[in-house]
């Protein structure tokens, strides 16, 4: 498994199965100056964790079709122990038995809700934007 260096982007894996929704978030966390791999399912989300890509942090959908984004951060988490995940989600609440644990963003979100986040659960500094 490759680790960033200190002096590239953080990298932040990206599943959603909404085409449109994944382009504009993705080009959200480009803007806030991250690198982004986009993922439609939660099995090509397996996939790029499997291999030896630098992810620093996993922002999966919540609803998706064959796989919840709670079942991928299990299988993600077995993958890579420790891996800082964040799932978007338009309910209020998420279905009984769900970790209620996990961080949450309300959908829609803004880019400063999604900064926000980001920084918060990669430990980064509020001046780390790069634009």
């Amino acid at each position: 498994m490759q680790v960033a260096d200190s002096t590239s982007p953080r990298t932040i894996l990206f599943v959603e199965d909404e085409v449109l929704i994944a382009m504009v978030a993705g080009a959200m966390i480009s803007d806030l100056g991250y690198q982004v791999l986009e993922a439609g399912s939660g099995s090509q989300a397996l996939k790029i964790l499997e291999s030896d890509a630098a992810v620093d942090l996993l922002i999966t959908d919540y609803s998706m079709p064959r796989m919840t984004g709670i079942e991928l951060v299990k299988a993600a988490r077995a993958l890579r122990p420790g891996l800082p995940v964040l799932i978007a989600t338009g309910y209020s609440e998420l279905p009984e038995g769900s970790d209620s644990d996990l961080p949450r963003l309300g959908k829609p979100f803004q880019q400063d809700q999604l900064k926000t986040e980001i920084e918060r659960l990669l430990g980064e500094p509020e001046s780390f934007r790069s634009s």
